[in-house]
């Protein structure tokens, strides 16, 4: 018997081993609020910006009519149709063909490996539907689980930004990766 799930997801474009990426829906966003948001440690730690209460009602996770210089998505776990985060190319140079990735995951959905197939999947999607060249991902420097996920994915260490990141009343050193399209390797059935 196909399930309703399996019909919806079975030929979905931005489909990795673990997740979905998809449209951010109304539905998404009072869970992403208060896992990625209002959690101030974290969301301090993934957000060059200083954090600020913010109500759900105006929260930067609500959808928002599409745009030339963003693609957002929330990361859909498959094994259950759960909420695991947002996924997001950024900064998007259509003269250049670059852009930048960014990931975060609610904190229960950490650890198994969804972070890894959310950025593959980001960069099937870089290359191979927005036709880019580069695609660059920042993260503080001490992020292992973000540092593994670009490594494993192919991203090359380009540098890092020496104490570039105020978090938490410290200065914090940044990693910078790069990956182009030629030297990203997708998985079989990719």
């Amino acid at each position: 018997m196909i399930t309703f799930t399996a019909i919806r997801y079975e030929h979905a474009m931005l489909r990795g081993e673990k997740v979905l990426l998809r449209a951010r829906h109304d539905d998404d966003v009072a869970m992403l609020h208060a896992d990625l948001h209002d959690d101030v440690a974290m969301r301090s730690r993934s957000d060059g910006r200083a954090w600020r209460p913010i109500p759900a009602g105006s929260s930067p996770f609500a959808p928002a009519p599409p745009s030339d210089d963003a693609a957002v998505f929330t990361v859909v776990r498959l094994a259950d149709d759960a909420v695991a985060g947002e996924a997001l190319l950024w900064g998007i140079d259509l003269h250049n063909r670059q852009a930048h990735v960014g990931i975060s995951l609610r904190p229960a959905m950490r650890g198994s490996g969804l972070g890894t197939d959310t950025v593959r999947v980001l960069c099937r999607y870089g290359f191979g539907i927005r036709g880019l060249h580069r695609l660059r991902l920042e993260t503080l420097a001490d992020n292992t689980a973000m540092v593994t996920a670009a490594e494993r994915v192919g991203f090359r260490r380009e540098g890092t930004l020496r104490s570039n990141a105020w978090v938490d009343g410290e200065f914090l050193d940044e990693a910078i990766f790069g990956l182009l399209a030629g030297e990203f390797v997708q998985l079989p059935g990719d």
